[in-house]
């Protein structure tokens, strides 16, 4: 039997059926600095607490103006200082940039990404990936990537051998799919490996919106458990939203003692968790590499063309207007 860190899958299937490390110096010291020694301004305390998920930063600032936005113009790069690097796992590091000010945010929308750029010394061209922050959208002074290394990843290897204080270049927003509070009843959120980050910036918004009533299930995939990005957050969210919100992991070289779904993904897995295409308004959307979508949902045909449905999803009967591909 199928089963999640707290609940079995079919338990949680029918529940869902039956209701609606690094630091820097002098160049981030505005960030760090705001820590230490109790000597902190009211723009330090808003930017901390921001940071941190401790309270708004809008507590602070009653009565100021909108929050201003570093990416404005999709046409444009803007340089950033990366001013933390944590380690969380073999391959993965989370890595901070500090905005403009401690007042800005990034300037991204629900659900939206931003491109990044670098172009090293011997590089006849730069190198220009697109990703997706896991950082909240109003959240103010920095902006945070979740970034796995590829052996061959020109990108993720030049991210994961920065050090504080050297910069990056990055534009955006990059719009996806426009989500608006309560447009869907139930929301599948189906990701392989890194194609995590666009669901979690969904579920956030989600879950931070009290008036937003939208149901969510997510089904990652990864290989071991070590690869499983962001569990310890989505099973906090779990605990704290039981009724909002339910995760089921999926993992190919699952241990003797998993508690998850092991294996890779099936139709079988999805037909199991998933409410059925007949549910009234449900969305399912896809992120993964190419296999990942050839197999759940068939692969886009360009950015802007989703493409046919097919895989097991459309096996399982749901429509071209049911799923949404990042």
């Amino acid at each position: 039997m199928f089963r999640s860190s707290t609940r079995s899958a079919s338990q949680q299937a029918r529940n869902f059926a039956s209701v609606k490390t690094a630091t820097a110096g002098a160049a981030n010291a505005r960030f760090f600095g705001i820590a230490t020694a109790g000597l902190i301004g009211a723009a330090g305390i808003a930017a901390y607490a921001a940071q941190n998920n401790v309270v708004s930063a809008d507590w602070f600032k009653s009565g100021s103006k909108e929050a201003p936005k570093t990416l404005t113009d999709p046409n444009a790069w803007v340089s950033l200082p990366l001013v933390k690097s944590e380690i969380l796992s073999h391959n993965t590091k989370r890595l901070t940039f500090a905005l403009p000010s401690d007042e800005h945010i990034i300037g991204l929308n629900t659900a939206s990404a931003l491109l990044t750029k670098y172009k090293g010394p011997n590089d006849e061209k730069p190198t220009i990936r697109p990703y997706t922050p896991v950082s909240d959208q109003d959240q103010r002074g920095t902006v945070d990537l979740l970034v796995k290394r590829y052996p061959n990843g020109p990108m993720s290897n030049h991210l994961h051998d920065m050090e504080p204080t050297q910069r990056l270049d990055f534009k955006g927003p990059i719009e996806k799919y426009i989500y608006k509070p309560n447009m869907h009843d139930t929301v599948a959120l189906i990701a392989g490996g890194t194609g995590i980050t666009p669901m979690w910036q969904l579920t956030r918004a989600i879950i931070k919106n009290p008036e937003d009533k939208t149901r969510i299930v997510l089904i990652t995939a990864n290989v071991k458990e070590e690869d499983i990005l962001l569990k310890r957050e989505f099973e906090e969210l779990e605990q704290q939203y039981p009724d909002k919100f339910t995760a089921f992991y999926v993992l190919e070289q699952a241990p003797a003692d998993w508690p998850g779904v092991g294996g890779r993904i099936q139709k079988e897995t999805l037909k199991k968790i998933l409410p059925g295409p007949d549910a009234k308004n449900f969305k399912a959307f896809v992120c993964g590499p190419p296999g990942f979508y050839a197999a759940v949902s068939g692969t886009k045909k360009s950015p802007k063309d989703q493409g046919e449905l097919a895989g097991y999803l459309a096996e399982l009967g749901y429509t071209k207007d049911q799923v949404y591909k990042f």
